[in-house]
């Protein structure tokens, strides 16, 4: 055992060295007798064996676990060591030193959001070692950004501490900022979940800013990779489990599709509009949104439309921000009411746009392309 490199709320990770070959790997050892009731040596241990049994093979995208064994004192399980995040050259991992920090999705978005291509090459990632565990029946409980790791440039799916059998008992335990405010559990609860890291991973702001864009909002509108992750996100969060993906497969059909699932899963509603062949896409769900006052049936919605900077009226009430200055698109407005407005754009050139009316009780994204004016 070398030094210590990480530490949560129930065990640690070692950097350690193994004394026969020399290699280095990750080491996380649990207590196996803790000073309060729960049992996270118990339950590390059950939640070890159920991904051993069920999930058959090496996923590329799941971190592999070498051996799992116990002391006298502590539960402890012996696993792939992460990419250094301090030196990316090819030997880093063969001599690390005291320099060492593991390369998690986490810090790498301490820099910003990543670049679509690569953006798009995460997400496939992390929802196929989510869709092993899904189809295998597990859940893991924890996904986030921290619990995403690197191994020689492939993002793994990590920590399974709180992964269990998909069924109607299972408690709600996790990370509290990546858990569905409607406080279901199982696969959905999950997808919710991996629909927020999608989110920082496109915008590199912090779970608790869903769904605002940011300052990526204008790219996100021009590039056609990160609107589709962005559209992926919104359907993954919906504040109506019964109205997520199903499943990470499904989520990672849709992704490699390139279009919405069959089945029970509501993906984001296409319907056009009338007029000029404009298309409105609208994703269900989310916590809340009117810009005079707040209401507690509210939610944050995203505009979006080709051209941008179009102003936005609702019931033809220009949308403002607090100091007076219109919102323009893309933007995300934040706190209007859950219920039916009539949505009309305005750019400078063109004619209005009569959007029609949305219900914002379902509705978390408006998209349209503006006509131009006839000759």
């Amino acid at each position: 055992m070398i030094r210590l490199i990480g530490e949560g709320g129930f065990g640690q990770v070692w950097l350690a060295k193994n004394r026969t070959t020399g290699h280095r790997r990750a080491v996380k050892v649990v207590a196996l007798h803790g000073s309060g009731t729960a049992d996270p040596a118990g339950r590390e241990i059950t939640s070890i064996t159920r991904l051993e049994e069920y999930v058959a093979g090496q996923h590329p995208n799941l971190m592999t676990i070498h051996h799992v064994g116990t002391t006298d004192e502590y539960l402890y399980y012996v696993m792939n060591l992460a990419d250094n995040l301090a030196d990316t050259s090819p030997d880093a991992k063969t001599t690390p030193d005291a320099s060492y920090l593991p390369a998690t999705l986490k810090s790498r978005l301490q820099t910003g959001p990543l670049p679509p291509q690569e953006c798009l090459l995460r997400v496939r990632q992390l929802l196929a070692g989510l869709a092993s565990l899904h189809e295998a029946g597990m859940v893991h409980r924890d996904v986030k950004p921290a619990n995403c790791l690197f191994e020689d440039g492939e993002l793994k799916l990590a920590d399974f501490g709180l992964l269990t059998e998909a069924n109607s008992e299972i408690s709600r335990v996790g990370t509290q900022k990546y858990m569905p405010p409607d406080g279901g559990t199982g696969m959905q609860s999950d997808i919710y979940s991996a629909g927020l890291v999608i989110y920082e991973i496109i915008t590199g702001l912090p779970a608790e800013s869903f769904p605002r864009l940011g300052e990526r909002a204008s790219e996100v509108v021009e590039d056609p990779v990160l609107r589709r992750l962005n559209r992926l996100a919104l359907g993954a969060c919906q504040q109506d489990r019964k109205q997520r993906y199903a499943n990470a497969g499904e989520m990672l059909a849709e992704l490699v599709q390139a279009r919405p699932p069959s089945g029970a899963m509501s993906a984001p509603l296409r319907w056009t509009l009338a007029g000029a062949a404009a298309v409105a896409i609208l994703a269900a769900a989310g916590p809340g949104i009117w810009i005079l006052t707040r209401q507690t049936q509210t939610v944050d919605v995203n505009f979006i439309t080709q051209p941008p900077n179009a102003t936005v009226l609702l019931n033809d009430s220009l949308l403002e921000m607090p100091d007076g200055t219109p919102y323009k698109t893309p933007c995300t407005i934040p706190d209007l009411p859950k219920q039916t407005a009539h949505v009309v754009f305005r750019r400078k050139g063109l004619d209005d746009f009569d959007a029609g009316k949305v219900d914002f009780a379902d509705a978390r994204e408006v998209e349209v392309t503006l006509p131009s004016n006839p000759q």
